[in-house]
């Protein structure tokens, strides 16, 4: 039986594709909107902020608590400089920011100077415009330095000017004299101090580009780490092996 032209199901409907493709179209459009302005996802790579965050910690770093420079923009196209909505960010908030000598690599670590601050490390202890940052040993442990070698940890809470308390990890047998004893450093306008809380292990502040990071501008940051969605102690991708190497402990923690 011939069916003429016209009737139903002859004629290709391509209405459901285009459909299909908005859809994806709004959803892309969303997610690069909660990307730039809200939330962006970043996971620990290195162990330079232990014991704050852990390797394979996924965060959420909020990118409006600064407002926003080029760098609140996937690939940081040149199309405006320096700061929308500005807010100063506080001394001891852990932040993302863009690495001075590479304007494409993102490094997370913990304020430590504002602008105009003198910073200085006296035999590991921290000094801020002259004054020594308190600390209170908490313990110690052995941990795998690789190889099959142990190294002993000692872990301290060092309250920062304002109040607040975060903790640091330190190699209890460590002599770079150049990380634990430095100059006095001048923290410029519009600039910042950066310092990882794995003392003994954080390319930061007290190191120039590029072998650290030196001042941080003001630009340069990216937003501030807020809270650990997920947290593994192996691959994301072998789902099968989530029982035992998801941290179930870190998931929903408030980074302080």
């Amino acid at each position: 039986m011939s069916v003429s032209r016209g009737s139903e199901g002859t004629k290709p409907d391509g209405g459901g594709l285009v459909e299909t493709v908005w859809v994806i179209v709004q959803a892309l459009l969303i997610a690069l909107v909660i990307r730039t302005f809200l939330f962006q996802p970043f996971n620990i790579p290195s162990s330079s902020m232990v014991p704050t965050l852990q390797i394979g910690d996924y965060l959420f770093v909020s990118k409006y608590s600064y407002g926003f420079s080029k760098h609140s923009i996937p690939f940081s196209p040149a199309v405006f400089s320096g700061r929308i909505w500005g807010a100063e960010p506080k001394r001891g908030d852990v932040i993302v920011f863009k690495w001075p000598g590479d304007q494409s690599t993102d490094y997370i670590k913990r304020l430590i100077g504002l602008p105009g601050d003198h910073v200085q490390m006296k035999d590991n202890l921290l000094y801020i415009n002259g004054t020594p940052v308190k600390r209170l040993l908490t313990g110690s442990e052995k941990g795998d330095a690789g190889a099959g070698f142990e190294e002993e940890f000692t872990y301290f809470n060092e309250e920062l000017p304002e109040g607040l308390v975060h903790r640091l990890q330190e190699k209890k047998n460590y002599f770079n004299v150049m990380a634990r004893n430095t100059p006095e450093f001048v923290v410029p306008p519009a600039n910042y101090f950066f310092m990882g809380d794995n003392r003994d292990n954080s390319s930061d502040s007290r190191f120039e580009v590029p072998y650290g990071v030196g001042m941080v501008p003001y630009e340069n940051l990216v937003g501030r780490a807020e809270l650990i969605f997920f947290s593994i102690d192996g691959s994301a991708w072998k789902i099968w092996e989530w029982p035992w190497s998801v941290r179930w402990g870190r998931i929903f923690n408030r980074i302080h």
